[in-house]
């Protein structure tokens, strides 16, 4: 993503007035950001898409099998994608100086990460969420079920995203940083995994799943409040080596 020195200019003018710098402010300027880098957040979407249209025809026309595999197969596009997109979550913040900057004028990094991620959630997850609808006729899933996948991936992708981009934020100064992330995430991502594909195949099986979907996105809440903090802190300390 590539962040031009005009959108530093709500920062640098308020840099003497730490209150001036508000919610809304850092909003319309991650926003505005994050359009101006449509290509990059694209890609991910368009991994997503290459994999569940591609798989069906890897496992063959079977319906048995597609209905069986089809959870699965969209929740692993969901999270590669996911993965694929958190390397340009705070680097170019970093290179362009927009983090000095914030850090210089005593803004609140913890908000500025937090509306940074939401932004990146709503480009990301949020679209793939809907997308996920495609399991109806790809893999020849019920709408009930269509929804019930939809709502997992609602409820467990912000878990996966602040997993990812606590990771990001630890690799930020080193070299090769990038290549890290998924090998720090993954292994955390993956209980969220099973959760969220074992929600949807309860459900199919006519049980409650509800008790796990509140599970994940409970799990989600206490990281959205929770790792901003953190991931701030870690940024801070990049900045300052």
């Amino acid at each position: 993503m590539i962040e031009t020195d005009s959108s530093l200019s709500i920062i640098n003018a308020h840099t003497a007035d730490v209150r001036s710098i508000s919610f809304m402010q850092l909003w319309r300027r991650e926003w505005q950001v994050k359009q101006q880098g449509a290509v990059q957040w694209l890609y991910p979407l368009v991994l997503f898409l290459v994999i569940i249209t591609l798989f069906p025809l890897a496992v063959g026309s079977e319906p048995a099998l597609l209905q069986r595999l089809g959870v699965s197969a969209v929740w692993i596009a969901a999270l590669l994608s996911l993965v694929m997109g958190v390397d340009g979550l705070f680097k170019p913040a970093l290179d362009n100086g927009t983090l000095a900057q914030l850090v210089v004028a005593k803004a609140s990094l913890p908000l500025w990460v937090l509306i940074r991620l939401v932004i990146h959630w709503i480009f990301s997850s949020g679209i793939v969420a809907v997308l996920s609808l495609l399991a109806v006729p790809l893999f020849q899933l019920s709408w009930f079920e269509a929804w019930i996948l939809m709502a997992s991936i609602v409820t467990g992708s912000p878990m996966l995203l602040m997993l990812s981009a606590v990771a990001s934020s630890l690799t930020l100064s080193l070299k090769n940083g990038a290549v890290l992330v998924p090998l720090i995430a993954l292994p955390m991502q993956l209980p969220v995994l099973i959760f969220a594909t074992g929600a949807v195949d309860l459900f199919a099986t006519g049980l409650n799943g509800l008790p796990i979907l509140a599970l994940l996105l409970a799990g989600s809440i206490i990281s959205v409040l929770v790792m901003p903090w953190a991931i701030a802190m870690t940024l801070k300390m990049s900045w300052l080596n």
